[in-house]
């Protein structure tokens, strides 16, 4: 990608009413399947891709995306094959990539490393769910130094002024949670979620990332006009597991 990662949300979000942002676990259920799935991601069109570090203890995942990180490590995947092929991917194909995982990892591997490993891999950012602003201060600015979007959250019990604070550090998009929870979960796409995606928008100018329950198009439809960036996490590897990686394209597709 040769452009800035807001500017290229902004010219993507110019040319369509709603981005979808994909997801996989890398070296889940093998590394050529991950870039079998990859490939077919980006050849049926999707905005974004994020990569998940396989971690021991997810605790924002659910049962689909918590089996795929056991099956990974258990199969001897590492955080440094991770991010090599990490960096194949971004280099081979022009969608975006973000790097997911827990605080544990960067913190071992160095706050400085991870964000130049990032940048020198063209990776744009990272989607870190356990490290709040108020503990990830080295994180934060390693990131800002190194240009790589440090994606923060919102959640529906996120006060107003804290949603604030968030916005302020935040790069790239806001990730808002549909619900308490995990991953996987059912999610009520009501009129209590467009309630709270309005208290979202009024915080920030930042894009807006809907995850957690979205599986199909209705629930992306009802996301139109609400949210600018449609996660699709847990579904994706009910997919590859149920019908194969051949299966993701025409998957893709039917979301549009």
């Amino acid at each position: 990608m040769n452009m800035p990662f807001e500017t290229y949300l902004q010219k993507r979000l110019s040319e369509k009413e709603i981005l979808l942002m994909t997801h996989l676990v890398m070296g889940y259920p093998s590394w050529s399947t991950c870039f079998q799935v990859i490939e077919a991601m980006a050849k049926a069109g999707v905005d974004l891709i994020e990569l998940q570090i396989p971690f021991s203890e997810p605790m924002a995942d659910g049962p689909v995306i918590l089996r795929a990180n056991q099956k990974a490590l258990e199969n001897g995947v590492t955080v440094d094959a991770c991010l090599d092929f990490a960096r194949k991917a971004a280099g081979q194909f022009e969608v975006p990539f973000l790097v997911m995982s827990y605080a544990n990892i960067p913190f071992k591997y160095g706050f400085k490393q991870f964000a130049r490993t990032l940048a020198d891999s063209r990776l744009q950012g990272a989607i870190i769910p356990d490290l709040p602003p108020e503990e990830g201060q080295d994180y934060l600015e390693e990131m800002k130094r190194f240009g790589r979007a440090p994606i923060l959250f919102f959640s529906p019990t996120t006060p107003d002024s804290r949603m604030k604070t968030i916005s302020s550090l935040a790069q790239g998009f806001i990730y808002c949670l549909s619900r308490k929870g995990v991953t996987g979960d059912a999610t009520r796409f009501s009129s209590d979620l467009a309630a709270y995606l309005t208290r979202c928008r009024r915080a920030t100018s930042l894009p807006l990332a809907l995850g957690f329950g979205v599986k199909d198009k209705k629930d992306i439809d009802f996301l139109k006009g609400k949210a600018d960036i449609a996660v699709i996490g847990s579904q994706m590897i009910r997919i590859v597991e149920s019908q194969g990686s051949g299966a993701i394209s025409e998957f893709v597709k039917s979301l549009r």
